[in-house]
């Protein structure tokens, strides 16, 4: 499997044959539908999951329970699968996100967990490359996902898109209609699409931060496509005046699920800088900021950490 923390990408699974599936696997007696608990979580709980959630809220998926618990429930509800394993680090960044958005979805949505090491034939299936990994099914058949972590409001667009997919109603989806088809066709991975949809709200309502939002997330998409995460940041870290390596660094941070790491990584450029090189670090920190959103805790730190550093 391949190194969890690449950069996450929202894609189409295709075509996928889950009919394998549809027969329990034998048990394996000796393996635990979860691995224990590490960084003092309960025991049996997996990364970042919060006790005592209602079993049709989020639910242990297991190859033996996989018709049952996804197939059939997806008929009638979404189901959102989260791919983790135990020494997954960002898997623990993004499984609180999925749960705390589960439990505010009141039941429109089921959040599924699957133990990648304790359920090898859904990871096959599903041909997970590397973990954290979301996708959702949809009356028995799998719909688009991402992999790696996504900052929070990325991920709530993904629910929202899967939400009206199923036509489920009580949704956050953004009512205008403009900013579904904008954020429609990011999640359909059309950038120009997305763009020309984002900038027309912008132009007309210069002022929508969700719009705002999503042309940064277009930007930021652009800026790291064909790039190689692990030689971008080796690079970084070899040569902390390489202007451009530290800005696509900071980039692949953030779609690592290291936002803070990125927002520290600018903030020492800025120091580092001055004139017209200064001002493109500083407006570059300012839409990852953007990508976040206002509400994100390691935003505010940032900001006050970039206002020391510029005065």
């Amino acid at each position: 499997m391949s190194d969890p923390r690449t950069t996450p990408s929202i894609f189409t699974r295709g075509a996928v044959d889950l009919s394998a599936l549809r027969s329990p696997a034998p048990a394996k007696p000796a393996a635990p539908s979860r691995p224990a608990a590490t960084d003092g979580a309960p025991s049996g709980t997996a990364p970042g999951s919060l006790p005592g959630l209602a079993p049709e809220t989020i639910v242990d998926v297991t190859e033996a329970n996989f018709e049952s618990t996804v197939l059939q429930r997806s008929l009638t509800t979404p189901v959102v699968l989260d791919f983790w394993a135990d020494w997954c680090g960002p898997c623990k960044q993004l499984s609180p996100v999925l749960e705390k958005l589960a439990v505010e979805g009141q039941g429109a949505w089921v959040l599924g967990k699957v133990d990648v090491d304790a359920n090898p034939r859904l990871a096959q299936a599903f041909r997970v490359q590397g973990i954290p990994m979301v996708l959702a099914v949809i009356g028995g058949q799998p719909v688009e996902g991402f992999t790696g972590v996504l900052p929070e409001v990325q991920v709530k667009q993904y629910i929202d898109a899967v939400l009206k997919a199923a036509g489920v109603g009580g949704g956050e989806a953004p009512e205008d209609p403009r900013l579904d088809a904008a954020d429609d066709a990011l999640m359909d991975g059309d950038l120009d699409a997305a763009e020309a949809a984002y900038r027309k709200i912008l132009a007309e309502s210069p002022a929508d931060a969700a719009a705002e939002a999503g042309l940064a997330q277009v930007e930021l998409y652009r800026r790291i496509g064909g790039e190689d995460p692990a030689a971008v940041l080796a690079r970084a870290d070899a040569n902390p005046d390489d202007f451009e390596a530290q800005r696509l660094a900071a980039d692949i941070e953030v779609l690592s699920g290291q936002a803070a790491d990125a927002y520290a990584r600018l903030i020492a450029l800025v120091k580092r800088t001055s004139g017209e090189d200064r001002d493109v670090v500083r407006k570059h920190l300012l839409s990852l900021f953007s990508v976040a959103g206002p509400e994100d805790p390691a935003v505010a730190g940032a900001r006050r950490a970039l206002a020391s550093a510029l005065f």
